[in-house]
């Protein structure tokens, strides 16, 4: 007569093994952290999508046209004033806002604010490093941010709502 070991299951005593179950998915954070901060970070995608692609467009006509955009300033040597328009960049408009050199720098500053939403949702899902690089790229090469957006946020969505008690409790 043999004896069943109390610590093997009945499963593995009778030779079968079922199904392993599958790790439960845990969070950083609760599901509403995580949809709040999938919405923070979509925002933050299309925006630095949008400035990235007016950024191209602007070096563009920078370097191939040899051209900027303001508004407002004097002309320096004509004395005539400049309302809005595209003008050589070689400085002969005094005063006014460079608009070219505006889109440089907001899409700079919304790029930080992007990385920032991206760490937020990577640190709050759990994910490999290698995820957060792709996402922080998507704010750099152009259209990537729309096309990584779009899967980003259909994930986002099924792992809640496969595991919706996985995130950790206060």
């Amino acid at each position: 007569m043999s004896e069943m070991n109390p610590a093997q299951p009945k499963d593995a005593a009778a030779g079968t093994t079922g199904p392993k179950a599958a790790p439960k998915r845990r969070f950083g954070g609760t599901p509403a952290q995580i949809l709040g901060a999938l919405k923070f970070y979509k925002v933050l995608a299309y925006s630095t999508g949008t400035m990235l692609l007016l950024l191209c467009i602007e070096l563009v006509v920078r370097y191939g046209f040899d051209s900027v955009l303001m508004a407002g300033g004097t002309n320096s040597i004509t004395g005539a004033s400049h309302g809005f328009g595209f003008v050589g960049a070689d400085g002969v408009i005094a005063g006014g806002v460079n608009i070219s050199t505006l889109v440089l720098i907001v899409h700079g500053w919304m790029y930080v604010v992007y990385l920032i939403a991206d760490f937020r949702l990577w640190s709050l899902m759990r994910w490999s490093f290698g995820r957060l690089v792709l996402i922080a790229l998507g704010g750099v090469v152009p259209f990537l941010s729309f096309i990584v957006e779009g899967r980003i946020h259909r994930e986002v969505l099924a792992e809640v709502a496969a595991n919706p008690k996985a995130g950790k409790r206060y």
